[in-house]
């Protein structure tokens, strides 16, 4: 499995018009059951209550049934199960926990996804990516600004991004790399999954992907770099008459301009389009 990857990340670097097929014939018993070991074995479990050590235990008949039900067109993912972890300032994150089952799907179509996607993100985004963290990206904007011509800074952050996220966008940005309809609809399953809340009420969730969640990492990488990389790149930088940089990692981002205040608050407009 580990060949197939690097062979459609090496297609997906040589030809960046390519989009992949066949993917969902990927997900067979020896690729899941490689995902299942590399999960967190400390991690909560889902709504079934089922974690790891209790998956292990029954795991070739489990991995087996599994992709029984994806030959067969039958998988459903279950409802996802919501808990509040603090944050600071006193306020509290949703996190989603997936059952096991889904964990260990999520986990495999998420190295699909990276090994396609991984050749077209742009370098200035360091978030959730292989090789890449905060201190990257720290000492990148940090070289940046000490030898750049930059002379005024934007720093913000997407505002209830995960929440927000589009799912009939999400989509036809996947498609771009992507033809293969079952593969796609794998994805969309876990966007359009019910969440349990702790008070039992479960939400229908019409935009978003569950925070928790092992792919929604990468999909929110993909959305990013159509939705907002590409557009600083493309429309953002040609608009400044200076120089123009963005580093972003995952929803956080700074950017540096050139030209005076007039020409950074011009910049800062466009933010808001």
């Amino acid at each position: 499995m580990q060949t197939s990857l690097q062979g459609i990340s090496k297609r997906a670097a040589k030809d960046k018009a390519h989009r992949f097929g066949n993917l969902y014939g990927l997900l067979n018993e020896g690729y899941l059951k490689g995902c299942f070991w590399q999960l967190r074995k400390d991690a909560a479990p889902g709504i079934d209550r089922v974690d790891f050590y209790e998956h292990q235990e029954n795991l070739d008949e489990n991995i087996r049934d599994l992709v029984d039900r994806l030959k067969q067109k039958r998988y459903c993912a279950k409802q996802v199960r919501r808990q509040y972890i603090p944050k600071t300032g006193g306020k509290l994150r949703p996190l989603g926990l997936p059952a096991t089952d889904d964990k260990v799907l999520q986990l495999a179509v998420a190295k699909v996804l990276e090994a396609i996607f991984e050749a077209d993100f742009l370098d200035v985004s360091y978030g959730y990516r292989p090789g890449r963290g905060s201190q990257d990206a720290v000492r990148e904007l940090t070289r940046n600004l000490q030898f750049g011509r930059y002379t005024h800074i934007v720093e913000a952050d997407i505002k209830g991004f995960c929440e927000h996220i589009d799912h009939d966008w999400m989509m036809r940005m996947l498609e771009e790399r992507i033809n293969d309809k079952p593969f796609l609809r794998l994805i969309r399953k876990w966007l359009k999954a019910g969440i349990l809340d702790v008070s039992g009420e479960v939400i229908h969730p019409a935009t978003g992907t569950p925070q928790g969640g092992i792919v929604s990492p990468v999909l929110a990488n993909v959305y990013l770099h159509y939705g907002f990389d590409l557009w600083f790149e493309k429309i953002v930088k040609r608009q400044c008459r200076g120089d123009a940089m963005i580093i972003r990692y995952a929803d956080d981002f700074v950017c540096a301009f050139q030209q005076a205040r007039v020409e950074t608050e011009r910049g800062i407009r466009l933010f808001r389009v």
